[in-house]
C-alpha cells in the first residue's frame, strides 16, 4: 500500500509569525499517525497545497504515481473541498486499483482524533477492501467516491440518496 499527501487541512500548522495556517512541504501528520501501527507504510508527499488550488496538473501526477507503481492499493490524503472531483478524475482512468481517498475538516495539529481516526479508516478498509474502485472515508463513512460528498452548510460528509 502507498499512502499520498497532498497536503490538505488534514496537514495544516499554525504559522506563529504570521498567524496564519499553512499546508507545510513535509509528511509529518501521517508520519505522527502511523507511528501507532505495527506495520510499515510508504508515505510520499505529492503536492502539499490546499484543494481549492489543485488543478489538473496536481491530479495527473496521482495518475502518474499510481500507474507507475508496483503496488494496487492507495490511499490519498486530500483536502476536503475538491476531493471529489479528483476521486472523479482518477475513477476515470483506474478500474483495477483500489484507491481511498480520506482527509479532515480540522488540521491534526489542532485536533488529532479526526484526522487520525479517517487515516486508520482509510488504511484499514484499503488492506481488505475486495473490490477494485475509488472511495472516499470521511466523517465514520467508506463509500465509492460518487455516494458521498461534502455539505458545506453542516461541515461533514453525507451520504448522496
Amino acid at each position: 500500500m502507498l499512502i499520498l499527501n497532498s497536503g490538505g487541512t488534514f496537514n495544516k500548522r499554525y504559522n506563529a509569525l504570521n498567524g496564519e495556517l499553512e499546508v507545510p512541504y513535509d509528511n509529518f501528520a501521517l508520519e505522527e499517525i502511523v507511528k501507532s501501527c505495527n506495520e510499515q507504510f510508504l508515505i510520499a508527499g505529492v503536492i502539499y497545497k490546499d484543494s481549492l488550488e489543485m488543478d489538473g496538473h496536481d491530479r495527473k501526477k496521482f495518475a502518474d504515481i499510481i500507474s507507475h507503481s508496483d503496488e494496487d492499493r492507495f490511499v490519498i490524503v486530500h483536502g476536503t473541498d475538491t476531493m471529489d472531483k479528483s476521486a472523479e478524475f482518477l475513477a476515470e482512468i483506474f478500474s483495477e486499483n483500489i484507491i481511498v481517498l480520506t482527509g479532515a475538516m480540522k488540521p491534526y495539529e489542532i485536533d488529532k482524533t479526526e484526522a487520525s481516526f479517517n487515516l486508520g479508516m482509510a488504511i484499514g478498509f484499503a488492506k481488505i477492501a475486495h473490490e477494485p474502485g475509488v472511495y472516499i472515508c470521511m466523517n465514520g463513512y467508506i463509500e465509492r467516491w460518487d455516494c458521498l460528498q461534502k455539505n458545506r452548510k453542516l461541515g461533514k460528509f453525507e451520504l448522496v440518496k
